[in-house]
């Protein structure tokens, strides 16, 4: 597996959809445009080959500047060109895109050897920021996410949305690995195909590009609703599950996605089951099992020990399956210090 690095473009790269990028570059590349200002803004897109939003962004904004420079200097990474040709998230036989960056337990896969190459490449020429951009396959609002909270991570969250998800599992992702570099967030644009989110996306990359600076003094604190994820939720891959059907070994309410971004109160029925062992994998930033601290049994129902909200809940099996049923946050003190 290897990976292109490219400082102009093949003609018609930047109006081909993503899932014909794939005929540019069979492999991720890695290109870089001129700008005004010389710390180059570094942004990332499909590293989930079906979350087209940040490729159809990037267009938008190229597009205003082809007869003229671009504020900042730019280089983006074109993640999984093959599953963006398939339309899928990863194809069957790949690793996740963005779980294999610097600080991954995957070292040493082909995946993670491009992204190590990748950053130490973008270090050299020392970002002025960086923005990985994704799509839900649930209903969520816009948001970011950041690593680490801190007043610059925070001021390019705020470009985007006043709600920003701190975390620090999953592990190796792109966000991650630049945070020690530049400031650096993921930000999540809403289901892929809507032009809302396409728009957003752009206006959060034009912002980023004419940024001259990051101020000193915090004043984005106040401005801004943090919460902190806590644990993460998957199905073992040896449960069934359903939404609304309870045969299955581990059932949702059909409503389950509206959930997304509201805070659940603590007893609330989460799901039910009729297995006599936990049916959900819980697992805290740390990786501990942190089942028996989230969820308590009374007869087949799951309820929640503790208030806490939800993000990411997705009814989609494959995405479940291939990356998790949902996050569970609380709200985040921002004079507490990072653990």
């Amino acid at each position: 597996m290897t990976w292109n690095e490219w400082t102009s473009l093949p003609a018609g790269f930047l109006d081909a959809p993503a899932g014909e990028i794939v005929r540019y570059s069979p492999e991720p590349v890695l290109f870089h445009l001129p700008g005004r200002k010389q710390q180059p803004l570094f942004v990332s897109v499909l590293l989930h080959g079906n979350e087209d939003t940040g490729w159809r962004a990037l267009q938008m904004v190229l597009k205003k500047y082809r007869s003229r420079e671009l504020p900042r200097r730019l280089s983006v990474f074109v993640g999984n060109v093959a599953a963006a040709a398939a339309g899928v998230r990863r194809l069957d036989n790949q690793v996740d895109y963005n779980r294999v960056w610097p600080g991954t337990p995957l070292t040493g896969t082909p995946e993670a050897i491009i992204m190590a190459h990748v950053v130490r490449r973008m270090q050299l020429l020392k970002p002025f920021a960086f923005i990985d951009i994704h799509n839900n396959t649930g209903v969520n609002p816009y948001y970011a996410c950041v690593t680490e909270v801190n007043a610059h991570n925070l001021y390019l969250a705020r470009l985007f949305s006043r709600i920003v998800v701190y975390f620090r599992s999953p592990v190796g992702t792109a966000a991650g690995a630049m945070a020690s570099i530049c400031p650096a967030i993921t930000v999540e644009c809403g289901k892929a195909g809507i032009s809302a989110g396409d728009e957003h996306a752009a206006e959060l990359i034009e912002a980023a590009l004419h940024l001259d600076h990051f101020p000193e003094t915090d004043h984005t604190t106040h401005d801004v609703e943090v919460y902190h994820t806590v644990a993460t939720v998957k199905v073992p891959a040896e449960v069934s599950l359903a939404f609304g059907d309870k045969s299955a070994g581990v059932s949702f309410p059909t409503h389950f996605e509206e959930w997304n971004f509201r805070e659940l109160a603590a007893g609330l029925q989460f799901a039910e089951t009729a297995m006599a062992t936990m049916p959900l994998d819980v697992t805290d930033e740390n990786g501990a099992d942190t089942a028996k601290d989230i969820f308590m049994r009374s007869d087949n129902a799951l309820l929640l020990r503790r208030a806490l909200m939800p993000a990411m809940i997705t009814l989609n099996e494959t995405v479940i399956r291939q990356d998790c049923l949902c996050y569970l946050m609380e709200k985040y003190n921002s004079r507490t210090p990072d653990p």
